[in-house]
């Protein structure tokens, strides 16, 4: 669930932007305080890296027309912590948009309020934190994990058809609007709380003291080996992002079916001359645009798509493993 900058007027996409960056330093500020360690850094690193290469896979949504991908926000979450989540998937939607030229560069404040802030800030600890609260089980997590993401995702939805009403759009009238984006949003919710209960089942059978530590908002044990979940992940990255994206969906995802259906096109035309800067820029910087090679065609490359995998994944590990690195840092000061 992208935004592109057509969605958007300039005074929306700014103030969205404003939003995103005080929440982020609200996130910046509260791990400062409360649950940063070593043993995160690498967590947080290899963790956006997995969600970079995650939504590559577009997953058809059966008699719809539509697919959907994996948002990450409620697994990060869960993992992380809410506040050290919103940090990854910044990262995550910041490379999408710079160098693969997936999302508006005007929008991004949007897309990380959408997909980010809200299921990272306001639904994890409001809806999953207290259905697992009397006790970590793979039923509970299973639960909390179907329900998060399905909220998460019908109010990063809704929010979309605030956000392009708010700013005007006309091919974009409200009623219409919100009565497609919601039904085929709460299919894909479904799909992303399946997807998020088998990874955390998983994680919690192999090292529970990851949630345990993010539920708690403490620091992971120094005596908790963390080498073999690192490895499994990296190694599962690697072949998601090179291998498992070239089977990916063509059908549209849930926004751009919902947009098509409303306004006969995939995307209103982006007009004016604030809209023609963000496009130049960036145009200049998404050095693989649509995840493959300049001058590739429709048809697209298969080589293409794993190589934007592949960087992808590893601009996402250096920029979050940063951010976790300096705050660490910064902590210890």
């Amino acid at each position: 669930m992208h935004m592109s900058d057509a969605l958007l007027s300039p005074a929306v996409g700014i103030a969205m932007c404003a939003v995103s960056v005080a929440a982020n330093a609200y996130a910046v500020k509260k791990i400062e305080k409360e649950d940063m360690c070593e043993k995160k850094i690498p967590l947080m690193a290899i963790m956006g890296a997995f969600v970079f290469a995650a939504q590559m896979i577009n997953i058809a949504i059966p008699a719809t027309g539509s697919s959907g991908h994996l948002g990450g926000g409620i697994l990060l979450a869960a993992m992380l912590g809410g506040p050290a989540a919103l940090l990854s998937i910044s990262a995550v939607l910041i490379i999408q948009c710079l160098f693969f030229a997936d999302g508006g560069l005007l929008a991004l404040g949007c897309n990380i309020l959408n997909s980010g802030v809200i299921p990272c800030l306001i639904v994890y600890p409001l809806i999953f934190k207290p259905m697992i609260e009397k006790s970590m089980t793979f039923s509970r997590i299973t639960a909390a994990s179907i329900a998060a993401s399905v909220i998460a995702l019908q109010l990063g939805a809704f929010g979309v058809v605030l956000q392009t009403w708010t700013s005007g759009i006309a091919e974009l009238p409200f009623r219409t609007f919100v009565i497609l984006m919601q039904p085929i949003h709460l299919a894909i919710g479904v799909m992303e709380g399946v997807i998020t209960a088998a990874v955390l089942c998983f994680v919690y059978k192999m090292r529970p003291e990851i949630m345990e530590s993010a539920f708690n908002k403490t620091a992971i044990g120094s005596g908790v080996p963390m080498r073999n979940m690192l490895i499994a992940f990296a190694v599962i990255t690697l072949l998601v992002g090179g291998g498992l994206s070239l089977f990916a969906s063509s059908d549209p995802d849930g926004l751009e079916w919902s947009i098509e259906r409303t306004a006969g096109t995939m995307e209103p035309a982006a007009e004016g001359p604030f809209m023609e800067r963000a496009a130049w820029v960036q145009e200049a910087t998404a050095f693989m645009p649509d995840y493959d090679f300049k001058g590739a065609g429709e048809e697209g490359s298969g080589a293409g798509t794993a190589v934007a995998g592949f960087i992808g994944g590893a601009f996402t590990f250096l920029l979050a493993g940063a951010a976790a690195f300096a705050i660490s840092a910064l902590k210890k000061k």
